[in-house]
């Protein structure tokens, strides 16, 4: 059921280690849906804790706390502290030589990085990624995708999915609907995707309508020409036809970065229109404290539907045991081995 006082429709960073005092103030009056942790704001895991206890504290109830923990080039949890994650290529090679064995250590790792995370008390992770890379794309996807099959994307995207759900950990898959045609990087230009209807829908869109039962997702600031000249995040015809329609997205969803410079205008002005076009939530993650105040004045309630989305979420979370000796099991299936 929606709560009586709902909190607004955002997810904020915050700019270091510690929250400043004017961060407290702000995040207690702004009261948004959750926060996100980035590099910047990892020492220690004793630090993190302290962390997530305080951001939690400045709104008084237990916020989702989100990572980009995708292993691999996007891992906020590093070495000494934390394990090396592969990129999900290696899970994607491994399918090639045995599907069954790639479906079980992608499921593996990923209960194992729900462990790491759920130690934090971080709740959320932004990850599976089920972008299907093109020829001549931009590196920013890259290793980060499972493969080029985007049938062995959904498949591996699942099991990933499946990983993080049985740690007590919610997934986001992203970017929906596709990120892997882009020739530019979206956290420094504009995106535009030349290829029809029917192309985007056999490749680009399959892995995402395999997996439209998730519980969370994120989109893609990537114009589709193919409907419309604006970004997905700020399009209503894409959420509407594309991710809601042909897609059949179930999950809460949740805009990538307002902050990257894919979107242009006032911060107000973003966060309006990306809600506006059918984003349950705004994401603004670079922790600059008058752009999210500009955010803030802008954003609204999370409203019922939005509510809902959350709710149905939150029914997938399961606390599975992580079973002796998991780590050395995955390593030995990495390396090689049939253990």
């Amino acid at each position: 059921m929606p709560r009586n006082n709902p909190p607004s429709a955002a997810i904020y960073g915050c700019a270091g280690p510690r929250l400043s005092d004017e961060e407290k103030r702000f995040f207690t009056a702004a009261d948004p849906l959750g926060f996100i942790l980035f590099s910047r704001n990892i020492d220690s895991p004793g630090q993190v804790r302290s962390l997530v206890d305080d951001l939690r504290a400045t709104v008084g109830r237990r916020a989702p706390v989100l990572i980009d923990q995708e292993g691999g080039r996007v891992q906020r949890l590093k070495p000494p502290h934390w394990r090396k994650r592969p990129p999900m290529a290696v899970f994607g090679q491994l399918a090639g030589h045995d599907l069954p064995l790639a479906r079980r250590a992608a499921r593996l790792n990923a209960r194992l990085m729900a462990a790491d995370l759920a130690e934090l008390g971080i709740d959320v992770d932004c990850a599976p990624l089920l972008d299907v890379p093109v020829p001549g794309a931009h590196d920013i996807i890259g290793d980060r995708a499972f493969g080029l099959d985007p049938m062995l994307v959904a498949d591996l995207g699942r099991a990933v999915m499946d990983g993080l759900l049985d740690g007590g950990v919610m997934p986001v898959i992203k970017h929906i609907p596709g990120h892997g045609r882009a020739l530019v990087d979206s956290h420094l230009d504009l995106p535009v995707v030349d290829a029809d209807a029917a192309t985007l829908a056999a490749r680009d869109f399959a892995a995402f309508r395999c997996l439209r039962d998730a519980p969370w997702a994120m989109t893609a600031h990537v114009v589709y020409k193919a409907f419309d000249e604006r970004p997905a995040t700020i399009s209503r015809l894409v959420i509407e036809q594309v991710i809601r329609g042909a897609i059949g997205c179930e999950a809460l969803l949740l805009s990538d970065d307002l902050s990257m410079k894919a979107l242009r205008g006032d911060f107000g002005d973003r966060a309006t229109a990306t809600l506006d076009a059918g984003c349950d939530v705004v994401l603004h993650c670079n922790g600059d404290l008058a752009e999210m105040r500009a955010i803030a004045a802008a954003v609204r309630p999370l409203d019922d539907a939005a509510e809902e989305r959350l709710a149905r979420a939150d029914t997938m979370l399961r606390r599975r045991p992580l079973e002796d000796g998991a780590q050395e099991r995955l390593d030995g299936w990495l390396s090689g081995g049939r253990a």
